[in-house]
């Protein structure tokens, strides 16, 4: 396999600095070509000096000067701002862009990346949830693969392989049920921010553990492989399984179901997307097949947000674009205190309610019902 540039679009947060890893475990393979940061400039300059990029750009146009001082003494060319990460991810060099930034801000160089016609291997699942249909047009009409990173759909992709003619009857996305998964709903009411934090299975960035602690990130998840694999609603389950060994399976017409499983590093379906369709050779750990796995149905009335999610993916149109933008704004307001737990669900639920619907958004309606569903929450 020829070495492929990559460029990693988020390379200080988690699944960024894992990317780096799997880089540097396979030097003949791989090589950094840029990396971007949001405002994390100690940790970017760190990175740049060991694997020395032709690009390093920070989206805090305030630290520009930092990062340019401090990689004044080797040939990397530094930039700054939002319009210099869309503007890396269309690039000619670049064999594969990680999307790994979190959030909204990756949807536009995610569209950037996808107009140029580059393999996207994506791990920013906002992208598809906001607009994922005017997304799979775009990647369909320039030709720009999207390999999926998360692990389940990384899991639903890697068990459709060689099934190309094989009606696909549903998919079963797993779910570990996070660190309340066993609490009641009066118990939920006081859960703290440091409890919320506190994963059981997966080491994630701030956002997306309290993502995974409402099963937002699964409601997410479950958006996202609609528009990956061409799926309905109806299509698409979610099982509790704590263990997080299956990542996630395919139901086929004839009853049969192909289960994808692993341990739960993120490391795996990252090596898989930047070496497909080779699989390469590692040293990680290998599964102990004496423990048990089990399995349950989630709770839909403890954890609202997932039946929102597949609300949102019923109704189509800017529902998601509303539903993310209100959960980004929720869920940064309990990292900061300032509302409960539950009150997260209870704001989303108001805002998909009492914002303007709109049935085929432009991109410009996304950015402005993004614009609208934010400032919404916070004067209200």
């Amino acid at each position: 396999m020829m070495k492929k540039q990559i460029a990693i679009l988020g390379s200080t947060g988690s699944i960024g600095t894992q990317a780096l890893e799997v880089i540097a475990e396979n030097p003949d393979l791989f090589e950094a070509y840029a990396l971007t940061a949001n405002r994390n400039a100690d940790l970017l300059i760190k990175q740049a000096r060991a694997f020395q990029p032709e690009f390093a750009v920070i989206a805090d146009e305030t630290q520009y000067n930092n990062v340019k001082e401090a990689l004044a003494d080797l040939p990397i060319k530094v930039c700054a701002g939002a319009s210099a990460i869309a503007d890396v991810a269309e690039m000619q060099t670049p064999d594969i862009i990680l999307t790994a930034m979190v959030g909204y801000a990756g949807l536009l160089p995610t569209i950037r990346a996808v107009r140029a016609g580059k393999t996207i291997a994506l791990a920013n699942k906002e992208t598809l949830v906001v607009a994922g249909e005017w997304i799979q047009k775009l990647a369909i009409e320039h030709r720009a693969p999207i390999l999926p990173v998360d692990s389940e759909h990384s899991a639903v992709f890697q068990c459709l392989a060689g099934e190309k003619d094989n009606e696909i009857e549903k998919i079963i996305l797993t779910a570990s049920g996070g660190p309340f998964r066993s609490k009641t709903l009066n118990e939920l009411k006081t859960v703290t921010r440091r409890e919320a934090l506190q994963h059981p299975n997966w080491a994630m960035g701030a956002k997306i553990t309290i993502d995974s602690a409402t099963m937002m990130n699964k409601g997410f998840e479950v958006i996202e492989a609609k528009w990956l694999f061409g799926l309905s609603a109806e299509q698409i389950d979610v099982v509790i399984h704590p263990q997080s060994i299956i990542h996630s399976m395919v139901q086929f017409i004839d009853g049969s179901v192909k289960a994808q499983m692993g341990l739960p590093d993120m490391k795996l379906p990252i090596q898989y997307a930047f070496g497909y369709p080779t699989r390469l050779k590692n040293s990680y750990p290998r599964l102990d097949f004496t423990q048990s796995l089990t399995f349950e149905q989630p709770d839909t009335q403890k954890f609202r947000n997932l039946a929102f999610a597949f609300e949102a993916m019923r109704k189509g149109g800017n529902m998601p674009c509303i539903l993310n933008a209100a959960n980004e704004v929720v869920v940064e307001a309990f990292l900061k205190e300032k509302i409960g737990f539950l009150q997260m669900s209870d704001i989303i639920e108001r805002a998909m309610h009492s914002l303007p619907f709109i049935q085929n958004p432009t991109y410009e309606d996304y950015v402005e019902t993004d614009r609208e569903t934010r400032e919404f929450i916070i004067n209200s």
